[in-house]
């Protein structure tokens, strides 16, 4: 399979350590980055790539820790029994990490990366580091009763292969989709067809004559199917069963903080810009027009003048969405930073054209071609953070500073935990509202006609709203109108020209102008166009905020070292799409939180998200990322109040599926207590303290999915289990 070289390399400003000064599992992240970004975009799979990954490394290291709780080894994790019989103590704790962390990664990252389209790249790149070790991959043991360090490497990544088999990824088939099927037929793009047949609530699959994906490879389909619909259901980190809903779409779909339903179209009455779902996709079309390198209008781009926006007041109700958003000149409703902390002195105002601002954020966040999805891009700027030479390792900003091998296991397992459960939280709500993209919104729209005026010309109810300057109407006489007139009264909408009017990418440039509404294209390529899922929620929201949370716990500062973090352009030398920018540039970030605020708008400037898939993204990755560091700290800590293996094997709950009682076997007399909640979320039931033997009768319980809640005397759960009601 050919690889398209497009080449967009992420490296920020900072001066970076040297590679005899990296640890052992800084080296294997790299190696994993570069894995990503030659394999398929895919940042569900990626996302859980790097999570696993992560407990390997951490695991290679806590096993050998006086206080640290592994993760997998020894474990029972998501009801995978991980055993573990202990090893020698080594006289060199760190050389035995090194050792077993290598052997892990390397194992496992030839397994999960054999099918790549860059599978040569990707192989030579493992061999050459696990050889500039001095290790022999030809040794295959798992036997670490022998004391062998590097058979228990083998071991760690066989049992994680084996885990990652039997977590309803579906890893061994590809994953597939295996109930998902699309409600809209697909939009031919080459073709400008009539899309006014859809439902216009629902995702529309993209036909390419060539489709190119993120990573910058060819892809198999030209018709690309949904990725990840039925994620929801992959094992996670920190979600928990009672922020869970079995929810039904055609299928039984997993969905974990449940947000509720986006903003349907509605039958407007001669006021389409008062319908919310108008208005948002109308949004996407106005930002649009602000990416014409020839626009002169200037902004300042400095943490003084955007960001720092509390994230205790986004916007709930249509007319705060209206109130934060820029729905003109683009934006939000932050105000900036008056300090920076580090320096006590006021941000510097940085002045740049808005056109040179939106492309690059456009692209910038993109996270492709060539790079490493959303989950690594967050990685890779963990790594930046790390370098930087202000940065005190100290974990939460407290206690001892420790050794950069511990840093970089603990920061990787907290944040490869945050954003492998907002893939399954995030693609488990895109599978169940399954809900449209701009590109298909706003064609349908402006196939529809316009919906502000019954008295003009094309009225429709599912149309576009008229807005001066913006969205209007064709006039005879103009040049959209056709040599017959024949585009009169269609709709056209002022923005970005397209891929149709860029013939060379790196010195082409396509504009704005009037277009035909039927022909509105995003700002990305035309092999390419729009990521293929569903849109709500943004992934890129979601994504962005759990790791700004994350950082902002694991260095104990919501700010960027310095007070800033910045990122280098150079005139017509980052842009993909088309050439640009026009200026040198840096983008800036006080905190962690603005670079994931910026993420979010990125997206909307880019054509592929409106405001209403961006907001509560924002809202469940703030949860997810705090929960995933809480849940880490305990294993930093060993804090965590963890079931032995034995105890979750021992207790037995029987019949499954039961009818009116269930009886559960206690044979070791553990002190326990058992609850039983809905689907919901809601308890439906407690039980006394458990004994040998302990028969509930819960006949008044309806027929469905519960989950069993086993609660210790200390009010601490030990683990959770489903049942079936017949």
């Amino acid at each position: 399979m050919k690889k398209i070289t497009l080449l967009l390399v992420v490296c920020f400003s900072i001066i970076y350590t040297s590679p005899a000064q990296q640890s052992v599992a800084r080296e294997w992240n790299e190696v994993l980055l570069d894995a990503v970004r030659s394999d398929f975009a895919r940042p569900t799979v990626h996302a859980r790539n790097l999570f696993h990954s992560s407990v390997l490394m951490y695991d290679a290291w806590a096993v050998f820790d006086a206080q640290a709780e592994t993760v997998f080894l020894g474990k029972n994790f998501s009801g995978y029994n991980c055993v573990f019989n202990g090893i020698t103590t080594p006289t060199d704790a760190d050389a035995a990490t090194h050792e077993v962390m290598s052997f892990a990664i390397m194992r496992l990252l030839k397994h999960r990366f054999s099918n790549s389209p860059g599978v040569n790249e990707i192989t030579a790149e493992i061999d050459n580091l696990f050889a500039s070790y001095g290790y022999d991959d030809t040794f295959t043991s798992e036997d670490y009763s022998t004391g062998s360090y590097a058979a228990l490497g083998n071991y760690l990544a066989a049992q994680m292969i084996a885990f990652g088999l039997d977590d309803f990824s579906y890893e061994q088939f590809n994953y597939p989709n295996v109930f998902y099927i699309p409600d809209n037929p697909p939009l031919i793009l080459e073709m400008y067809q009539d899309n006014t047949a859809i439902d216009p609530n629902k995702w529309q699959p993209l036909a390419f004559s060539t489709f190119v994906d993120q990573s910058g490879n060819i892809f198999p389909d030209d018709t690309p199917a949904f990725l990840s619909p039925e994620w929801g259901n992959v094992k996670p980190f920190c979600l928990v069963p009672e922020d869970l809903e079995i929810l039904n779409d055609g299928f039984d779909c997993y969905v974990y903080n449940d947000p509720g339903p986006p903003v349907y179209i509605q039958n407007s009455n001669e006021d389409g810009i008062d319908d919310p779902y108008k208005w948002h996709f109308s949004l996407v079309a106005s930002w649009s027009s602000h990416l014409d390198p020839n626009d002169p209008t200037m902004i300042d781009i400095s943490p003084g003048a955007i960001g720092n926006f509390d994230l205790n007041n986004l916007p709930q109700t249509f007319e705060e969405y209206k109130a934060f958003y820029d729905f003109t000149n683009g934006g939000d409703a932050s105000t900036g930073h008056a300090l920076n902390p580090a320096t006590g002195m006021p941000y510097a105002p940085n002045i740049v054209k808005r056109s040179d601002y939106a492309r690059v954020l456009a692209e910038f966040w993109a996270d492709g071609p060539d790079s490493e999805t959303p989950p690594g891009h967050w990685f890779t700027l963990m790594n930046y953070v790390s370098d930087h030479p202000d940065v005190v390792k100290k974990i939460g900003g407290q206690g001892p500073t420790v050794s950069n091998l511990e840093w970089d296991v603990k920061c990787y397992m907290a944040l490869g935990g945050a954003m492998h459960d907002v893939a399954i939280n995030t693609w488990g709500i895109k599978g169940y509202y399954d809900y449209i993209r701009p590109i298909s919104a706003i064609r349908y729209m402006a196939g529809k006609g316009q919906s502000s005026d019954a008295s003009l010309p094309n009225y429709d109810p599912h149309g576009m709203p008229l807005i001066p300057g913006l969205i209007e109407l064709v006039q005879s006489g103009e040049e959209l109108a056709g040599s017959g007139d024949e585009n009169v009264g269609k709709i056209k909408i002022y923005a970005w020209r397209g891929p149709d009017f860029i013939n060379d990418p790196e010195t082409d440039v396509a504009g704005v102008d009037w277009i035909l509404g039927e022909h509105w294209w995003p700002y990305q390529r035309g092999t390419f166009v729009t990521p293929p899922f569903a849109g709500y929620l943004s992934g890129h929201s979601t994504f962005s905020r759990a790791a700004a949370e994350v950082l902002t716990r694991l260095t104990g500062d919501p700010f960027f070292p310095g007070g800033m973090g910045t990122f280098d352009l150079t005139q017509n030398d980052f842009l993909v799409f088309e050439v640009g920018p026009t200026e040198n540039m840096t983008l800036q970030w006080a905190t962690y939180r603005d670079a994931s605020d910026q993420t979010s708008l990125s997206r909307i400037w880019g054509g592929i998200h409106p405001p209403i898939d961006d907001i509560r993204g924002r809202i469940i990755g703030d949860k997810i990322g705090n929960e995933a560091f809480n849940l880490a700290q305990q294993y930093f800590e060993g804090t965590l109040s963890t079931p032995s293996i034995a105890l979750e094997e021992t207790i037995r709950l029987y019949p499954i599926p039961f009818q009116n009682e269930l009886t559960i076997s206690n044979p070791g007399n553990d002190a326990l207590y058992v609850e039983l909640y809905s689907l919901d979320g809601k308890r439906v039931f407690k039980s006394n303290l458990l004994q040998n033997k302990t028969q509930l009768e819960l006949s008044s319980l309806g027929t469905g999915l519960y989950f069993a809640k086993f609660i210790d005397t200390n009010n601490n759960t030990a683990f959770v289990k489903k049942v079936v009601k017949n």
